[in-house]
Formats: structure tokens, C-alpha cells, sequence
């Protein structure tokens, strides 16, 4: 089956101009002009999303956060806005990649094969296993995860740290050696985004089980699962 890959953009020239390059490779290819749209799209399980950061009304940063609990293909970030806090946003609200226009059409077309070449290892290598820890239960191939019969809603992202850590109990990890094993070893970004989502993923779990610290601080190391 074709893979299919959803371009949102308000700019019309760069939409043709990635979907005739997209199409030339053999993908399926969809296309939302503005923020409202992609919800309309999602119904078609895009394999990956190109998403454009500056549109009018809903812009980039707003669509990823909204939909990110939704669906969990690559998010490949398009943007004008070159600064590291702007690629380091892109990451933290559920972006897997980022990319400065102007762009290479060849990077970018690299970027997205490199994407999903790494998905479908992830469907072919995980076999269903649930996790547990206490009254904690971790699906990995639903993407799910309870306290009690309390289902938490997390991002990709974040289930996955959940995961990661979960797999190596008591076993100390740095933010480089966390960001490494959930975005990959090639990623480009900064590994002080885990700092903010450990931040998140405590939150959440605080709220439905707050007697029980399920990660903690090794100060001046990293981060572990349990008390320790």
C-alpha cells in the first residue's frame, strides 16, 4: 500500500511544489490549507504529516498539540523561524522533525523515508506487551497507559519515555542517553526537552495517583523509574 503524507500550508505554491515532488515518489498525498482542515484529513490515517508553523488562525504549534493525541505518525515541522527555542517548541508540543524554509526538496524527501523507515521497524519489531508496576499498566501496542482504570492521556512522546524507563527499572539514564533511545541516534534538537517532558509525564501522574513518585531525579545524572 502507498504510504500517505498530509502537507498543511497556507502557501498553495508550496503545497503543489511538495506534492508533485511526493507523488513522483510514489506516495499518496493529501493536502489542508489552514489549521481547521487537518482535523477533516486525520480521517484518512496519514502515515506522516508535513505541517507548516506560521498560518493563519490555528497555526502549527497550536494543530500539533491539539491533534497529537490523535494520531502518532511523524510530525515533520516546516517553518521561516530558524532559532533553537522555536526547534526545541516544535519537539516539546509533539513535532518529530523540523525543517527551515528555504528547504531542500531531497533533504526533505531523505527526512520523511528516514521517518518512516523507523515506524514500520517500530510495527514489525513490537509484539503486544503489557507493562505493569503496581496498580500501573503499560500497552505497548495500544499506546496505552492506566492507573486503576484511570487511562492517562500522554503523547507519543511522553509513552514512550514512560516506556523506556519503565523496561529498566531503578536503572539511571541522562537526558542524552533518553533522547537518544526515543527520538533516535541521527534526531537533530536538544536533549533539554526531556527535562520539560519528565515535567509533564510527573504532572500526569501526580494527578491520578498523587501518594507515588513513579520517576525520580538522580541530581547531576539523570532520571530513573521508582523511588529508588
Amino acid at each position: 500500500m502507498k504510504e500517505k503524507i498530509l502537507i498543511v500550508d497556507d502557501e498553495p505554491e508550496i503545497v503543489d511544489f511538495i506534492r508533485d515532488a511526493l507523488l513522483d515518489d510514489g506516495y499518496e498525498v493529501a493536502a489542508a490549507y489552514n489549521g481547521e482542515q487537518v482535523f477533516e484529513r486525520l480521517a484518512a490515517r496519514p502515515d506522516l504529516i508535513i505541517l507548516d508553523v506560521m498560518m493563519p488562525g490555528m497555526n502549527g504549534w497550536e494543530v500539533c498539540h491539539a491533534i497529537r493525541g490523535r494520531v502518532s505518525c511523524p510530525i515533520l515541522f516546516l517553518s521561516a523561524r530558524h532559532g533553537e527555542e522555536d526547534r526545541i517548541r516544535g519537539l516539546m508540543v509533539g513535532g518529530d522533525d523540523y525543517m527551515v524554509k528555504p528547504f531542500s526538496i531531497k533533504e526533505m524527501k531523505a527526512r520523511i523515508k528516514a521517518h518512516l523507515r523507523r515506524e514500520q521497524r517500530n510495527r514489525t519489531d513490537r509484539s503486544r506487551l503489557i507493562l505493569h508496576d503496581g496498580e500501573l499498566a503499560l500497552d505497548t501496542e495500544s499506546y496505552e497507559l492506566y492507573i486503576r482504570d484511570q487511562r492517562i492521556s500522554l503523547t507519543v512522546r511522553e509513552f514512550e519515555i514512560v516506556q523506556f524507563l519503565l523496561m529498566h527499572p531503578h536503572q539511571v539514564f541522562s537526558r542524552e542517553q533518553i533522547y537518544e533511545k526515543v527520538w533516535g541516534l541521527n534526531a537533530e534538537g536538544d536533549s533539554s526537552t526531556i527535562t520539560e517532558h519528565i515535567k509533564k509525564i510527573r504532572a500526569k501522574l501526580a494527578e491520578a495517583d498523587p501518594d507515588r513518585t513513579y520517576i525520580s531525579t538522580v541530581w547531576g545524572i539523570g532520571y530513573r523509574w521508582g523511588r529508588g
